[in-house]
């Protein structure tokens, strides 16, 4: 067996290889919620944080960072496969500061979603202040290093958007106020106009390579599962298909976007299919264990709820597609990321 350092070492050549990395991409700039917050709601008066153990154990000297999963989240295997560093600080993490930020930031927040309405759930960060703390580190850059070397940054950076999950799980299905106002085909439309808004401002600030993230089969989550207990923990096909269709919305978007949006490189980032293979055939990726995850029992539990004092917890979380009852674990992040760059390698750069 292949030691765990040694596998995570050919992991990242086989990245580079994949990208043959001759651009030169100065940052990764990341925006959306927990699945590419490195921090930022540790810094927040909210329950939705991950800064103990038993999360972080697998990360760099066993920290628990803010990060929702054992380790590393794709954002930092793609920093790391375009040669900058291994992780993507949190911007608001006041152990960081602008010599950090200046080849990566990370301004998602755990729990957030396109629609105000879903970060309001659990007193997180809007997109839009998400964006606000964007304009500041574009200033705190341009201090830093001047306008011209400041430009080029931001033009020349990657921009990585993975949001939208929680608009639907954690707020049209779990509360009564939206599915009263769209439905869930008007909602899905409502949530493509902000991508829309949010894209066409990005590009007006000057990014150019984004790459916007698509829904994972949100229905086979451990959590929708376990809430799915009269039919024995099946996917919910309803919320899988819904993805599919959110999916293809976006692909649109972007189609009509790279007409209209003279010199952008924007490209959907879908995990859908990668996440549903590893799901229904674990063992074809080395995994032992896809419907629930490693942390405490692995039905229900995340945030506070997956705890060091929890006996059920398992040993290695190496076998898991899930860390928590929510996030991946930190090789299944790996694969996402290495299956998103091998396409970015012909299509993105």
């Amino acid at each position: 067996m292949i030691h765990k350092a040694t596998f995570w070492l050919l992991f990242i050549k086989l990245l580079q290889y994949f990208l043959a990395i001759d651009a030169e991409i100065p940052a990764v700039i990341v925006f959306g919620d927990s699945s590419v917050d490195t921090g930022n709601n540790n810094e927040l008066s909210t329950i939705l944080r991950s800064n103990f153990e038993p999360y972080g154990r697998d990360f760099f000297g066993g920290e628990p960072t803010g990060r929702f999963s054992n380790g590393r989240l794709p954002s930092d295997f793609i920093s790391e496969a375009f040669g900058l560093k291994p992780v993507v600080p949190a911007f608001l993490n006041p152990n960081y500061n602008i010599d950090d930020f200046a080849t990566g930031v990370c301004f998602a927040s755990a729990g957030t979603g396109y629609d105000n309405a879903t970060s309001d759930t659990l007193s997180v960060l809007p997109l839009w202040k998400e964006v606000e703390y964007y304009k500041q580190y574009q200033q705190q850059l341009r201090d830093y290093v001047g306008d011209e070397r400041a430009n080029t940054i931001l033009e020349e950076a990657v921009y990585l958007i993975s949001i939208g999950t929680n608009d639907f799980l954690e707020n049209y299905y779990a509360r009564h106020k939206r599915r009263l106002e769209f439905s869930i085909e008007e909602y899905q439309y409502f949530l493509i106009g902000i991508a829309n808004d949010f894209i066409k401002e990005l590009y007006n600030l000057g990014a150019r390579r984004i790459s916007l993230g698509g829904l994972p089969p949100m229905g086979c989550l451990p959590l929708e599962r376990t809430r799915n207990i009269m039919f024995k923990r099946q996917c919910i096909e309803e919320y899988n298909q819904v993805a599919r269709e959110f999916n293809m919305k976006l692909a649109n978007l972007v189609d009509r976007l790279n007409t209209e949006l003279k010199g952008i490189q924007l490209l959907l980032s879908n995990p859908y299919d990668i996440l549903l293979e590893m799901i229904q055939k674990p063992s074809s990726f080395g995994f032992d264990n896809a419907d629930i995850g490693c942390c405490a029992t692995g039905y229900l539990e995340m945030g506070y709820m997956c705890d060091q004092l929890n006996p059920f917890t398992c040993k290695d979380a190496d076998k898991y597609v899930f860390w928590d009852a929510f996030h991946p674990t930190e090789r299944t992040n790996g694969l996402v990321a290495a299956h998103l760059m091998k396409k970015w390698s012909t299509k993105f750069l």
